[in-house]
C-alpha cells in the first residue's frame, strides 16, 4: 500500500518560527562541510563500522536520499528495518502506529501495559525528525523525564536530545526535548502554534482527568493546532470523543490504535503467608522479576533490606550481578546499602534515586540478574525499565 508523503508546507511556517531550535545532527558527519570544525558527527570508530545511533544513521539515508520531503514508504522501511535489526520485529499494532504516524495523522494510543507504547513514540519521533520538524516528549514524572531522555540519546545520539524540567535544563534547544507536562503547557500558554512544536508525544495520558494535574495535557491540545499529537496510555477507556474533538482541532485525522494482546497475560492471586515467602516461591517457580510496590521510599527500602536474609541468586547469577555493575562506583551512605542489595539480587527504584545510579540498577535487572525489586509506587508509572517487560 502507498503511504502519502506530507506536505512539505504543512505548518511549516509555524514551525520555523523559533529560531533557537537546533537541527538534527547527522549520524555520520554532513558531508557538505568542508572543515573538521564544521562537521556535526556522532561517531566512535571507523566509517565502515560506525557507532552511532542506528535511528539516526536511518535518518541520513533518508536525508541524503529525499532532503526533509521523504516519501512515505521510505520512512515506513526505515524504521521497520531498524525495528528488525533490533531482533524486536513490529507487532500489528505497532506497524498500525507507525503507518499512521508517517501518514501525518494525531495517535490515540490505547494498549496494556508491556505492549509496546515506547516503540511507537519512537517511531513518532523519527517521523518528526525525516521532515526536519521538532519532537517534544512529556512525562508527568521527572523521574520517568529523565529516563526517557537517556533512551532518546541512545536512539538519536546526545547532540540530538534535550531535557527540560523544573529544576534542570539540557540541551534545551535540541531537536528532541524531554520534559514534564507542565513544562510543555506553560510553553503552549506562552506561544501558541508558533512554539514550532512538530510532534508532541503525550505519555501517561489518563493523567488528563487529573482534578489537579490535568490541566497540562489539555491545554496543549487547546492551543497547539499545527503540531502531531500522540497520546499514550493504558487506561484510557472509550476515546471516540477525544479522537473527534483531536481531528476537528488540528484538521488531521486521527487514528486510535486499542487493540493490541498482553505479551505478558495478567494472572491473579491472594496470599496471607509472609511477603518474603510469597517472592522466594515466585523466584523458584521461575516467576522473576518480582516488583513489589510501596507507597513511601522509606518502605521500599525497608522491605528490600528484610529480603536481604534470603537466598534469591546462585552463586553464577551473583556473578554475572557483579559484572553488570562493573566499576560503577556508588555513592556513600545510601550507595554502600544499594551495593549490598543489588549484589544480592534485591534492587530498589524510587523517584528519590540519581539518574547513574538508577542506571546502574537497571543494567543489573536483566534476565539471570536481580529477582526482586522494592519500589514506591509512583516510579512504577509509566517505568519501561527496569520492570516492563517489553518496550
Amino acid at each position: 500500500m502507498r503511504i502519502p508523503t506530507l506536505p512539505a508546507d504543512r505548518g511549516a511556517g509555524k514551525r520555523r518560527s523559533r529560531g533557537a531550535r537546533h537541527r538534527r545532527r547527522r549520524g555520520r558527519g554532513n558531508r557538505r562541510c568542508r572543515s573538521n570544525a564544521g562537521l556535526v558527527a556522532i561517531l566512535w570508530g571507523d566509517e565502515r563500522k560506525p557507532n552511532a545511533p542506528a535511528l539516526n544513521l536511518a535518518l541520513d539515508r533518508l536525508e541524503d536520499a529525499f532532503g526533509f520531503t521523504p516519501d512515505g514508504d521510505a520512512v515506513y522501511e526505515e524504521f521497520s528495518k531498524w525495528a528488525e535489526s533490533t531482533g524486536r520485529p513490529l507487532y500489528p499494532h505497532q506497524e498500525e502506529a507507525l503507518l499512521a504516524a508517517v501518514s501525518g495523522d494525531n495517535l490515540i494510543v490505547s494498549t496494556p501495559t508491556g505492549s509496546g507504547k515506547s516503540i511507537v513514540a519512537l517511531a513518532a519521533i523519527f517521523t518528526a525528525l525525516a521532515h526536519g520538524r521538532s519532537a517534544y516528549y512529556t512525562a508527568p514524572l521527572k523521574a520517568l523525564v529523565s529516563e526517557k531522555f537517556f533512551e532518546l540519546i541512545a536512539a538519536f545520539g546526545a547532540h540530538n536530545v534535550g531535557m527540560v524540567t523544573g529544576d534542570s535544563s539540557i540541551n534545551a534547544g535540541a531537536p528532541i526535548v524531554c520534559a514534564t507536562a507542565e513544562i510543555v503547557a506553560n510553553i503552549a500558554l506562552r506561544e501558541g502554534d508558533a512554539a514550532g512544536i512538530g510532534v508532541l508525544v503525550a505519555d501517561e495520558f489518563h493523567f488528563y482527568g487529573d482534578p489537579q494535574r490535568g490541566w497540562a495535557w489539555q491545554v496543549p491540545l487547546l492551543e497547539l493546532a499545527s503540531t502531531q499529537h500522540v497520546l499514550l496510555s493504558a487506561t484510557l477507556g472509550d476515546t471516540s470523543f477525544l479522537a473527534e474533538d483531536l481531528s476537528k482541532r488540528t484538521g488531521r485525522n486521527t487514528s486510535v490504535v486499542d487493540r493490541a494482546e498482553r505479551p505478558v497475560p495478567l494472572a491473579f492471586s491472594y496470599s496471607r503467608e509472609p511477603l518474603g515467602e510469597v517472592v522466594l516461591e515466585l523466584v523458584h517457580t521461575h516467576r522473576a522479576p518480582v516488583y513489589v510496590v510501596h507507597f513511601s521510599q522509606k518502605e521500599a527500602v525497608s522491605q528490600a533490606q528484610a529480603l536481604l536474609p534470603i537466598n534469591l541468586t546462585t552463586k553464577a547469577e551473583r556473578e554475572l550481578i557483579a559484572k553488570e555493575i562493573g566499576d560503577f562506583r556508588f555513592g556513600p551512605g545510601f550507595g554502600k546499602t544499594l551495593s549490598k542489595l543489588l549484589r544480592s539480587g534485591i534492587g530498589v527504584h524510587h523517584a528519590g534515586l540519581l539518574p547513574a545510579t538508577a542506571g546502574s540498577l537497571e543494567s543489573a535487572h536483566a534476565p539471570d540478574g536481580s529477582r526482586s525489586s522494592a519500589a514506591r509506587t509512583p516510579s512504577a508509572s509509566g517505568s519501561t525499565s527496569p520492570f516492563e517487560p517489553c518496550s
